[in-house]
């Protein structure tokens, strides 16, 4: 905790953006509006992969996680569960022992712990539809950094820090750059570029081209 408390410190001290006030406001609008529209068209989805998770594998249908978000601020983030029921403690374990975080890569194609279910959810990006609520919530935005798990964020650089001075989100700039296939060095620094450089115009270009990486299922396993 004090090494994750220095840090935001530091940090705090680095130059970020000043973001002109009525574009947060279109942000959060834009947020809004999509988030309710989405919920409301893809509700009667919502039970069929509901009942497929189910019947494909032991455990929740929802997977719920603490995740790092606004300034370090923990929340809980959702999403449809994709894995075995302790992939969850598998990662920790992993993370734990990862000394090279420049070049570690969260997902592999051959991941054992991902479910049938979960391959197809991955591949089209319907398992992030429980982020809808997050938004609607406040705690995660359409386009932002993805939310953070807590063992890698306490190891940020005051660089990396940078990434949590906004909402994260439920697609980003990394993902349309790579998603996957990137290490966790390439997320990080797309992170604080996307924080050094936002506007809304910026996220409506990252969720064009989202629609485009989601239908090819480019860099998603």
């Amino acid at each position: 905790m004090k090494e994750t408390m220095a840090v935001r410190k530091t940090a705090a001290e680095e130059p970020v953006s000043s973001y002109p006030r009525w574009q947060l406001a279109a942000k959060r609008l834009l947020d809004l509006i999509v988030a309710s529209v989405l919920l409301i068209l893809v509700s009667p989805l919502w039970l069929v992969i509901f009942l497929w998770i189910k019947l494909d594998s032991p455990g929740p249908a929802i997977f719920a996680q603490k995740r790092v978000g606004l300034e370090g601020k923990p929340f809980t983030v959702y999403k449809f569960r994709t894995m075995v029921q302790n992939a969850d403690d598998l990662m920790k374990a992993k993370l734990q022992k990862v000394k090279d975080l420049e070049n570690f890569v969260f997902q592999d194609k051959n991941d054992p712990r991902i479910t049938r279910s979960g391959r197809f959810l991955r591949k089209t990006s319907l398992d992030e539809l429980p982020q809808l609520l997050n938004i609607l919530i406040g705690n995660m935005s359409l386009v932002g950094p993805r939310p953070e798990v807590p063992e890698i964020a306490k190891r940020y650089t005051p660089e990396q820090w940078q990434r949590l001075k906004v909402l994260p989100g439920v697609t980003g700039l990394a993902q349309v750059n790579g998603r996957s296939e990137l290490t966790l060095g390439e997320t990080l620094a797309y992170d604080v570029e996307y924080v050094r450089s936002w506007s809304i115009w910026l996220d409506l270009k990252i969720l064009w081209k989202t629609v485009f990486v989601v239908f090819t299922g480019k860099g998603a396993y």
